[in-house]
């Protein structure tokens, strides 16, 4: 039996404002991701079409294409 032991996610907005990045952009970047990179799909009733959510992991792949961006676009 599969158990998930991710025991928190933070939304794009929230990564976003941490990093001092752009939600738009980092949405973008992180369109790149799947779930097995920290990539966590959250809806509500606020958000029924989902929002981003990413787990320590995926905050840290999201870093990682941050850096691979700025390094081939300089």
């Amino acid at each position: 039996m599969h158990i998930n032991k991710v025991h928190s996610v933070r939304t794009l907005a929230l990564v976003a404002r941490e990093l001092g990045e752009d939600a738009e952009w980092l949405a973008d970047l992180a369109s790149e991701l799947e779930p097995e990179d920290g990539l966590i799909w959250v809806y509500d009733p606020e958000h029924q079409d989902g929002t981003m959510g990413f787990s320590e992991f995926g905050i840290e792949s999201l870093r990682n294409l941050i850096d691979i961006h700025r390094s081939t676009t300089k």
